[in-house]
């Protein structure tokens, strides 16, 4: 199974209560159904409005268990910024 890095940002990273930690899985999905479980409540609202880079790529509207992720990988979750 892949691992590598989830990094928070802004609204994210205050409810996950780190800027990043490690992942193992295979799909996107995996990775966030892990983050979930290791952090339920706030960080789960947080997810739903977030969007998804995956080694500098946007996930977009994909489906996130079609997003493989790779070993030594990066996942960077961005909730909604404000500004410009």
């Amino acid at each position: 199974m892949p691992a590598g890095t989830i990094r928070y940002w802004a609204a994210a990273k205050a409810a996950a209560g780190t800027a990043e930690e490690p992942y193992a899985a295979g799909t996107l999905k995996e990775a966030l159904d892990g983050v979930r479980e290791r952090h339920p409540g706030e960080l789960s609202r947080v997810l739903q409005r977030c969007s998804f880079l995956i080694d500098g790529d946007p996930v977009g509207t994909r489906s996130h268990e079609t997003v493989r992720l790779a070993e030594g990988g990066t996942v960077e979750v961005l909730p909604p910024f404000a500004g410009g």
